[in-house]
């Protein structure tokens, strides 16, 4: 499947943008960018509050899903930024307006800014994408979302707690509840146990382990906490015998967020390998295929994420900031500067695995001043000048190590990864 390529749509039923694409498939996967609530015939911020912009925005997605020839129920994930938590009802009240029969896994946050000065929610959403993106050689679109719950974790009326489809699980996002939904007591080394011990448990319902996750993203009210969190963090990862041999460590995100539901301190968001695959897809093309981690000295390391994870046709890289590899400082010159460096750590992940820049399905962008968005575009540009990845940015309040912005990104992986022989 090395001639798999990066399939960038926009439609016109929502509100375009040059930096982004609407949807960018590879394989079995559409991501989309985010999507604000934008009037698309105006251009505009819709009239109302936040009952009338949720319903735009998931407005706006649908015509998205509807206008690359999906469906809704082919949706895995959907993530909601809002400006208070409190609006949290009436975002799930729009989202379940479409969603009616079929609930995805479902990310949930608040945060300090959104890119649109008067919104008060956006989303974006990842699909299936049954029929493949190899050229002039459609696959069948039947293989099926395999969406299950388990008793072992809290259970959510407002979502599913895993969306597995073709090679990937997505779960939803695990706040520190116990399985009757209620918040663990302690601090946030309590909190953060059992929402890792929540993913633990629904990944043991699928017969997956934890090792087989290859993206984290963990949200955090006071980054001040990661410290605690990360003791936490080392007694999940490594988890089995042979992950603890090479030191596997997924890719990894952390996030500064305003707020999270239910008075939670923390959430833990993964994407998580399944090389079973989802029916039909044939027993000889599913099993034992291998999940390939990578560092390079030409990009700034963590000692608790690996770089770069690929597994089947992905690639998912881990947050990167405006770290020059050669000082381990951050660059001068502000956010704009910050975000070259950024995204020139980020081609330099994606080129020492033998891929371009060009493959990038889907960019997401953390910044702490809003303000500072021009500036970081006009980087942006110069890496992605044809708008083909799909986009998401956020404000947030604050950023580790100092850093002015951070990025992370989902790139294709044309070959896949080899199974084990």
């Amino acid at each position: 499947m090395a001639d798999n390529v990066v399939l960038a749509r926009n439609v016109d039923g929502a509100p375009k943008c040059d930096l982004s694409s609407h949807s960018v498939a590879f394989s079995h996967y559409n991501h989309f960018s985010t999507q604000l609530p934008i009037d698309p015939a105006t251009g505009e911020l819709v009239a109302g509050g936040i009952a009338e912009q949720a319903a735009q925005v998931f407005k706006n997605i649908k015509a998205v899903i509807e206008g690359i020839d999906r469906k809704v129920e082919q949706t895995v994930r959907i993530s909601i930024f809002l400006k208070d938590i409190a609006d949290a009802d009436a975002a799930i009240e729009a989202y379940k307006g479409v969603y009616t029969d079929y609930l995805p896994t479902l990310t949930l946050v608040a945060v300090d800014a959104l890119p649109m000065e008067g919104a008060l929610i956006m989303a974006d959403a990842v699909l299936s994408h049954g029929l493949g993106t190899i050229p002039d050689a459609p696959q069948a679109d039947d293989l099926i979302i395999l969406a299950r719950n388990f008793d072992t974790a809290p259970q959510c009326p407002n979502s599913t707690q895993t969306c597995a489809f073709s090679h990937y699980n997505n779960i939803t996002t695990q706040l520190p509840l116990d399985t009757d939904g209620k918040l663990v007591s302690g601090g946030i080394k309590e909190q953060a146990d059992q929402a890792l011990k929540n993913v633990k448990n629904i990944l043991a319902g699928i017969d997956v382990c934890v090792d087989d996750i290859v993206k984290i993203t963990i949200f955090l009210k006071n980054l001040g906490d990661l410290e605690a969190v990360n003791e936490v963090y080392k007694t999940y990862f490594p988890d089995t015998a042979i992950a603890r041999a090479v030191n596997y460590l997924p890719a990894r995100s952390v996030v500064n967020v305003k707020d999270l539901q239910f008075g939670a301190d923390i959430a833990v968001e993964a994407v998580v390998s399944h090389g079973d695959g989802t029916p039909p897809q044939l027993v000889e093309d599913r099993h034992g295929l291998i999940l390939e981690a990578n560092n390079t000295d030409k990009a700034p390391k963590c000692k608790n994420s690996t770089q770069t994870c690929a597994f089947s046709h992905y690639n998912n890289i881990g947050a990167q900031f405006g770290i020059d590899v050669a000082t381990g400082e951050l660059v001068a010159g502000g956010a704009g500067a910050e975000a070259k460096q950024a995204l020139a750590n980020i081609k330099a992940i994606i080129e020492s695995v033998d891929h371009k820049i060009e493959d990038t399905v889907k960019v997401n962008i953390y910044l702490k001043d809003m303000a500072d968005l021009a500036a970081v575009d006009e980087a942006y540009k110069e890496f992605f000048p044809d708008g083909t990845p799909a986009r998401r940015v956020v404000g947030v309040a604050d950023i580790l190590k100092g850093a002015s912005v951070m990025i992370d990104a989902v790139v294709s992986n044309a070959e896949g990864t080899p199974p084990i022989v």
